[in-house]
């Protein structure tokens, strides 16, 4: 990967629905039938299974994607697995499919959230005031003023702005890219917004870690939502893992201490750049996993939903079929002993 960093252009993004038709059927296809790249029937010529990893399974506040076949990893007592080391997450049935190697202890990247004020337990106030026009148009001449680079900010006749912003991802976990030799056309972007190719393609998928702390420069308009950063950051890496595996956060330092806060999907990441100025310190822009156990359900379309909802009953059925079985067990044994017992 190339040390400079590079420039992507963000025009006007239509509204698009997350997920196309039938999209949470193919997923499931695919977490059932994946295969490693180059698997044939020929055991010899099949791919070792990945070494190194030490999984166990994932906490109960693990709410994410798959590493190895991209689908959403529904349950409550069988959250799926995660390796101690890499943090790879994948299902229980795909865990002999993994083919990647773990990558040893990796750093989270993690800085410590500290509180202004270690006595108050509640939530840092983020001022983001509306601006008026003139307002708007006296602040991009002082952010201007600051900076010695080229990446300025301009203000448009509609009374919107564009300017660059810098991204930097530390992902921990691997992502995936399609295995296909074939680049994905200007169709198959319009038919999958933000996920790089095709759906065809999603069935060989090939998984490898981005090189730490890597940075990208977007050009991005006053009103691009930070979900839209996030999707045309995976569209440039032709990335096919759900946009809502990542999340984009906001990171200042304040008063000697770091804060980190996970922007909404709404939010809009040039607005908070203009506010803040050009510093790195008092604003950047990191992209991590979406691992904060938190889950907008809102993002799921309702086949997903009623998924998870059979998902809930079957472990439910499962969880009082193991609880009666494990009684009656213990009853057949009670009166096996009183049986045995010799009258006194």
């Amino acid at each position: 990967m190339s040390q400079e960093p590079e420039l992507i252009e963000l025009r006007e993004l239509a509204c698009t629905p997350r997920t196309g038709p039938g999209r949470a059927r193919l997923e499931r296809a695919n977490a059932l039938r994946i295969a490693p790249p180059g698997t044939t029937r020929n055991s010899e010529k099949q791919l070792a299974p990945g070494r190194g990893h030490r999984f166990q399974p994932a906490g109960p506040t693990t709410h994410t994607w798959c590493d190895l076949c991209g689908d959403f990893i529904w349950g409550v007592v069988r959250k799926g697995l995660q390796c101690t080391y890499c943090k790879f997450t994948c299902h229980y049935r795909c865990r002999a499919l993994v083919c990647l190697d773990c990558c040893g202890p990796r750093d989270l990247g993690w800085e410590p959230a500290l509180e202004r004020d270690t006595n108050v337990d509640g939530p840092v106030e983020w001022e983001t005031p509306d601006l008026s026009q003139a307002e708007i148009e006296q602040k991009i001449k002082e952010y201007n003023s600051q900076i010695n680079s080229n990446l300025f900010m301009s203000l448009n006749k509609d009374g919107s702005y564009t300017g660059f912003i810098k991204v930097q991802l530390k992902l921990v976990r691997p992502v995936s890219v399609p295995s296909c030799k074939k680049p994905p056309s200007l169709q198959d972007a319009r038919r999958n917004p933000g996920r790089g190719p095709g759906p065809g393609s999603v069935r060989r998928r090939t998984s490898f870690y981005l090189p730490k702390d890597a940075v990208k420069h977007l050009h991005v308009l006053s009103r691009t939502r930070a979900q839209e950063v996030i999707e045309a950051l995976l569209r440039k890496f032709l990335v096919v893992d759900d946009p809502r595996k990542f999340a984009l956060f906001e990171r200042a330092e304040r008063h000697g201490q770091v804060y980190l806060r996970k922007l909404p999907d709404d939010e809009q990441p040039l607005r908070l750049r203009l506010l803040a100025g050009p510093s790195e310190k008092t604003l950047s822009f990191v992209l991590k996993e979406n691992d904060s156990g938190e889950v907008n359900w809102d993002a799921f379309s309702m086949p997903e939903l009623h998924n998870f909802l059979r998902i809930l009953q079957r472990e439910e059925e499962e969880h009082l079929r193991q609880i009666l079985q494990k009684y009656s067990c213990c009853r057949q044994k009670i009166q096996e002993a009183l049986h045995a017992c010799p009258l006194g």
